[in-house]
């Protein structure tokens, strides 16, 4: 694991009030930056609603990055324990996938817009650590998604064409386009309906053609069906 994922040096050997001061920092570090994003939040700032001084804050944080990614870490650690204690327990593959595209609409739109907007923008910094530290987080993000479409193709219910890292670019790719829209112009979707949308598109898409094609003929044969009881 990068260092970087990892608070600094100095406060592995810090004691438990030690400890309480870095968490109260970083709840206050993660409030700031949220509303007002990486450029305009300041540590003298964070320092000031935190109650201390800022040269305290970098008695724990060796610089305003370093507070930022420990920040995003930390608010990555939170999400990604959900997806992995609760992802598995959901029946059906299909079921999982509605889980996985419900729960990421709701936690980067409803219960974390400004981490959200922190993420993304920040996401695509050209600070080379701070992507390698994002890239890794959204690795064990994603990485419930990813069994899931595993344990599907092997037993054959996703296409086994398709890498899995594709299929998952599809899944998070869409719901980007849906979280910029918001973000830039304030088109905030209904959730639940977006998410069942997207999940039937998705899983159209992930389903062997065999299978769609086995449907669609289903489907002809019913409405054949259909149309002869009307006419009878």
């Amino acid at each position: 694991m990068s260092t970087l994922a990892r608070p600094v040096r100095k406060r592995e050997v810090l004691g438990a009030r030690s400890e309480r001061r870095v968490k109260e920092i970083l709840g206050v570090a993660r409030q700031v930056f949220s509303e007002n994003g990486y450029e305009n939040a300041t540590t003298l700032d964070i320092a000031r609603q935190a109650g201390i001084s800022e040269a305290t804050v970098f008695s724990y944080f060796t610089s305003k990055r370093d507070l930022c990614m420990q920040v995003i870490k930390g608010w990555y650690d939170e999400i990604s324990l959900v997806l992995e204690q609760e992802v598995p327990i959901v029946e059906g593959t299909r079921a999982q996938l509605h889980f996985v595209v419900h729960k990421h609409l709701v936690t980067l739109m409803q219960d974390g817009t400004g981490m959200c907007k922190l993420v993304l923008s920040e996401g695509r910094s050209a600070d080379a650590d701070f992507a390698g530290l994002i890239a890794e987080l959204k690795r064990r993000y994603t990485a419930p998604l990813m069994k899931v479409l595993a344990a599907a193709q092997r037993s054959g219910e996703v296409r086994q064409d398709m890498p899995l890292p594709l299929l998952r670019d599809m899944v998070y790719g869409s719901m980007e386009h849906v979280l910029w829209d918001y973000m830039v112009n304030r088109n905030k979707p209904d959730i639940a309906t977006t998410a069942r949308q997207l999940t039937d598109m998705l899983w159209t898409a992930f389903v062997p053609v065999e299978q769609s094609q086995q449907k669609l003929a289903q489907f002809r044969e019913d409405v054949a069906e259909a149309l002869r009881r009307l006419e009878n």
